[in-house]
């Protein structure tokens, strides 16, 4: 049986009681979401759990467990912070399928598509009070922190919508996106989980570093398994961002590249249609612009796993490492 700690993200922890111990804060968190999104209105109630039902890798619950071994685990305000990062997580979920008019998330029919635009926007601002109520009651810091990483997060999608700058390189301009959007909530969760565990300053930082980077090799992961991918690895239909026009690495090496073909080129130059989408799939997969995003995900992991040398030994060092290298190994 696989436990929570392993499905956040499928490796073997090193050390069979860091699992447990994880596995054990992830059944808090998950008995938790079901308590909290609880409303007087029984339909929120159902809108509100509707995400969170339908599944998920609980990634940044687990990573704010894991980061909390560097000090106590049991300490208070390690499980109430890994609860407030993913109801912020989910919450964005539900503002994001609005705007990308997605009819899926993780299997199931997205709110938005079941209900209504005005009803997902709801949610997910409801599930945003739920968790700044939360969080209110772990200290005025901790609101600051996430006040601003909240912050971060629309400045990404923001920078994500308008698109770069005249001038800006699209690459570095969509690495500053996944930062943005991605990364600083992941390097939030692993910062408050140490945090609250009584972790040292230098440690803290360290793995609020660790979160950030890995949290970008994160979204690069999927931007490849979306094209390389045989099945639902990424928990997107495959093709879902050549579909919809999402210019993610791949794509805009493509785009960039003097060595694309013109057909390829032609092809990402928008929305690829249904029809056209396994001839896309077969030309981007052969293109030396997945080798180029392939390369650029090995970057990020191995400065992730840099980060990690420099944490106190412990098994849940090794567990850090362990997810640079299953970031990488699952696009191999």
């Amino acid at each position: 049986m696989v436990s929570l700690a392993q499905r956040a993200t499928p490796l073997e922890f090193v050390d069979p009681r860091l699992e447990a111990s994880v596995s054990s804060g992830l059944e808090v968190v998950e008995r938790r979401l079901h308590e909290v999104v609880e409303s007087g209105d029984p339909f929120l109630t159902e809108a509100a759990s509707h995400l969170f039902k339908a599944g998920g890798k609980r990634f940044r619950p687990m990573l704010a467990i894991t980061a909390a071994h560097f000090g106590d685990p049991t300490a208070r305000g390690v499980i109430e912070s890994a609860l407030v990062m993913e109801l912020t997580h989910l919450a964005t979920l539900y503002h994001d399928d609005v705007m990308d008019e997605a009819s899926k998330r993780r299997g199931a029919p997205s709110a938005n598509s079941r209900w209504s635009n005005s009803i997902a926007i709801l949610t997910g601002d409801y599930l945003f009070a739920v968790a700044s109520e939360l969080v209110a009651e772990l200290g005025s810091e901790t609101v600051s922190t996430q006040a601003r990483t909240f912050s971060r997060l629309v400045h990404g999608q923001i920078a994500e919508t308008v698109g770069p700058p005249d001038g800006v390189d699209p690459v570095k301009w969509y690495l500053h996106v996944l930062a943005e959007k991605t990364g600083s909530l992941i390097a939030t969760a692993a910062r408050l989980g140490a945090q609250f565990a009584g972790a040292s300053t230098d440690v803290v930082d360290a793995v609020a570093d660790f979160g950030e980077t890995i949290g970008v090799a994160f979204q690069l992961s999927d931007d490849l398994l979306d094209i390389a991918s045989d099945d639902d690895t990424s928990g997107k239909t495959q093709g879902t961002d050549l579909m919809e026009g999402v210019p993610t690495l791949p794509v805009l090496y493509a785009k960039i590249g003097e060595d694309t073909s013109p057909r390829l080129r032609e092809l990402v130059s928008g929305p690829v249609a249904e029809e056209d989408l396994p001839e896309t799939l077969e030309l981007l997969r052969a293109s030396p612009a997945m080798d180029r995003a392939r390369q650029t995900l090995h970057e990020y992991g191995d400065r992730a796993k840099a980060i990690t040398a420099e944490l106190p030994a412990c098994p849940a060092r090794d567990a850090l490492a362990g997810i640079c290298d299953y970031m990488v190994a699952r696009n191999a």
